[in-house]
């Protein structure tokens, strides 16, 4: 198989399908939150703040136009730390977060993605960058 370079990184052919921009189908456990969101998971995030490196949050961020709430939108538990920038959505029956909501540092909408709970996608075959969120 054929290695590639991506961000400075290996990368073999499997993972280059990881980055086509298409639509992933997501939610949590017990199925009750459902989403769709449009991204290409070039870029996956390896945060280390205590909630993220806890629950094993891998994370992409989109905006807010290329998320769709397909059920379990409403009810859904917010937690909220530290700054308060991200509202982190939890499922109240199996308590997934399967996506949360926030603002970025430079004031826009995000929606950040929780990659572990996309459909067909391997984990494994993606590149994390790591992020230092521990700090700040």
């Amino acid at each position: 198989m054929s290695v590639l370079r991506h961000m400075g990184k290996s990368m073999e052919a499997t993972e280059i399908r990881m980055l086509e921009t298409r639509t992933y189908t997501g939610g949590c456990h017990c199925g009750r939150v459902r989403y769709e969101v449009t991204t290409d998971l070039a870029t996956v995030m390896d945060c280390n703040c205590t909630h993220c490196s806890k629950r094993g949050l891998l994370l992409t961020f989109v905006t807010p136009d290329k998320f769709t709430a397909l059920a379990g939108d409403d009810g859904l538990q917010d937690y909220q730390f530290n700054k308060k920038m991200i509202h982190h959505l939890l499922c109240p029956t199996c308590g997934i977060e399967s996506f949360a909501r926030g603002t970025a540092p430079d004031g826009r909408r995000m929606v950040a993605i929780n990659v572990r709970c996309l459909e067909d996608v391997d984990v494994k075959s993606l590149l994390p960058v790591p992020f230092n969120g521990r700090d700040m």
